[in-house]
């Protein structure tokens, strides 16, 4: 598949062709730039790995959420560490997920 980028806004679009406009910001047709084939293929990969981590992300989320329960119920003091433990490695993991995507971005294989 065929990508395009916008000049204006960074936009990403698949298609044969450009847009007649951007559908972000507005921009003509003429603002696109066609994406060479290498750089395509590393936007396709990291479109599935990012998909993974914004995955990964929300079940992280999740799992702070029950944490926080089981806090809130002042459990026994085991249950209650191990609930620590888990709000503060999955911090870490959320925030380390966020580092990587804005890595991805910074390299534009993001889109």
């Amino acid at each position: 598949m065929t990508m395009w980028k916008c000049g204006v806004c960074g936009y990403i679009h698949d298609g044969d062709n450009a847009p007649d406009k951007c559908p972000k910001c507005g921009a003509p047709k003429e603002k696109f730039a066609k994406i060479e084939t290498e750089s395509a293929t590393l936007i396709e990969k990291s479109r599935k790995t990012n998909e993974m981590h914004i995955a990964i992300s929300g079940f992280m989320k999740k799992s702070q959420k029950w944490a926080k329960k089981i806090k809130e119920e002042n459990l026994d003091p085991p249950c209650v560490a191990l609930a620590d433990k888990v709000l503060k490695d999955t911090n870490e993991i959320i925030q380390a997920i966020k580092a990587e995507l804005e890595g991805h971005m910074k390299k534009g294989k993001w889109g």
